[in-house]
This record gives C-alpha cells, structure tokens and sequence, in this order.
C-alpha cells in the first residue's frame, strides 16, 4: 500500500483555528443549521479541483450543506485539501435568527498531517 504524504500547510497558517460559517441563509440551510449544537461534528469538503477558486463547505454529518467557510480561510485550506491534507471540525457555537447570518454559527477547525 502507499501512502501519500500529508503536504505541510502553507507558511503562516495555522492547523487550529475556530470560523464562522457564511452563506447559511441560502435554499433548506436554515433548517440545517436550526438541527445543529454546539459540540456536533461537521464535515468540511473543497470544491472540486476543477474550480477556477475553490472553496470549503461545511456539511452536517448526513451530508446536508451548512454553508462553507469565509473565503479567506477557503483560499488556502482549499487547496491544501485538494492535495492530500485533511480537516474536522466541530460546531462551537450556534446562534438563533436573532444573530447576523454571518455569525450565526462558529466553529472550531483542526487540520490533519
């Protein structure tokens, strides 16, 4: 069996880092996000390779689209993703609708070698 080594991050990011999660207000998603808590494992998926600027999405466990990261963390956790590395991340906080989309929910992301 051969094993594909992990690539290192790049330079001056870091492999443990809490986000919000944008674009949660779109198509079944508020209900999504409504079936989650603090504490749940998330599931984060790039774009395909494909993507002129991939992106991070953040789905429950069964799959169901949360929303995806803030492109400035997708710019670079994207790629990396895409070429071997992996990530968890778990819900950390999630607010009601009284709450900015934006910032409705938190989470914490670690990075894998």
């Amino acid at each position: 069996m051969i094993r594909r080594r992990t690539p290192p991050l790049p330079a001056d990011h870091p492999d443990h880092f809490f986000a919000t999660v944008h674009g949660t207000v779109f198509g079944d998603r508020p209900e999504h996000v409504d079936s989650i808590s603090a504490g749940d494992r998330l599931v984060l998926r790039p774009d395909p390779p494909v993507t002129r600027d991939p992106g991070v999405w953040v789905h429950r466990m069964d799959g169901a689209i949360i929303g995806h990261l803030p492109r400035e963390i997708g710019a670079w956790l994207a790629p990396w993703m895409l070429s071997g590395g992996s990530a968890t991340a778990r819900a950390v906080r999630v607010s009601g609708a009284d709450v900015p989309s934006w910032r409705r929910v938190l989470i914490e992301v670690r990075c894998q070698y």
